[in-house]
């Protein structure tokens, strides 16, 4: 097991690759993906989620399925530091002929499980998948990391009512609970947001609060919600943009194209030097070797 200093390190190397990335496509979603990292981080190097990868469809694997499919260049970040694939395909996200889609898309990327795109669907995917795990005589868990904005589909009360009823072992929930969506925070288009955790409860889930971008916090918790033999969620209260100070808390990097100069802001921000203008220590090794 990692101590919570050592999984804020790989975060921070993480997100350096993720900035990186979003750079290279001149596109795609940093608010999530940087808000959501430190969960993904604590589940892939923590110790508790089971996965290999160097075999990806292991039998005996827990699976990860992102919901909020919007975050995956975090995912693909967090996945190519745990050597699922090489650090420099990272420069291919979003671009024709690459394995890295800008939506999660199931068998392109290794330890991408499902496909996402319209939110709301992940949860119903996660208790499917436990429910024909456990029919087949299996131990695996299943987490679904998820938006609080997807809490405005119904198919995602639909998800979280019949999980209460009938109680499947070994299902996670995760929230990012950021508090923002692509048209302004959660709380002025939809403040029940704010309440998640009382409804959780009332559909018969166990409830556990945390700072989402904090170790300490969030590996002890995604470690209890593994070992249950009922569903957990874990309601992560998070930052937009964290660690890139112009974007923390702002609604307006849902999405966005980071320039050269906000590149170079943002990894001065995560204590990596990079050259004034473009030349080989921009690259994913150099950004990894210094992060």
């Amino acid at each position: 097991m990692r101590s919570a200093e050592e999984l804020e390190e790989i975060a921070r190397q993480v997100r350096a690759l993720t900035l990186l990335e979003l750079h290279e496509a001149q596109s795609g979603h940093p608010g999530s993906s940087l808000s959501s990292l430190d969960l993904m981080v604590a589940t892939y190097f923590g110790g508790a989620f089971r996965h290999d990868p160097q075999n990806p469809n292991w039998q005996g694997r827990d699976y990860f399925l992102l919901s909020v499919g919007h975050a995956v260049p975090g995912l693909y970040a967090c996945l190519a530091r745990a050597g699922y694939g090489p650090i420099d395909e990272l420069v291919g996200l979003r671009k024709l002929g690459t394995r890295l889609a800008g939506h999660a898309h199931r068998n392109t990327y290794p330890g991408v499980e499902s496909s996402a795109g319209s939110l709301g669907q992940g949860l119903a995917v996660g208790i499917g998948l436990c429910t024909g795990l456990r029919l087949n005589g299996r131990n695996n868990r299943v987490v679904v990391l998820m938006s609080d904005g997807e809490h405005q589909e119904g198919s995602t009360w639909e998800s979280i009512m019949f999980a209460g009823s009938h109680q499947p072992s070994g299902l996670v929930a995760i929230v990012d609970q950021n508090h923002n969506q692509i048209n302004g925070p959660t709380h002025s288009i939809m403040q029940i947001m704010d309440k998640l955790p009382i409804k959780y409860e009332a559909f018969g889930w166990e409830v556990l609060s945390i700072d989402g971008n904090v170790m300490s916090e969030v590996e002890p918790a995604l470690s209890h919600a593994l070992d249950a033999d009922h569903p957990v969620v874990i309601i992560a209260k998070t930052t937009t943009g964290k660690g890139i100070s112009y974007m923390e808390g702002d609604y307006h990097w849902h999405h966005g194209v980071i320039t050269d100069e906000l590149l170079l802001m943002g990894m001065s921000d995560l204590g990596v030097e990079l050259s004034p203008t473009k030349d080989k220590t921009w690259t994913f090794e150099n950004v990894l070797a210094q992060a």
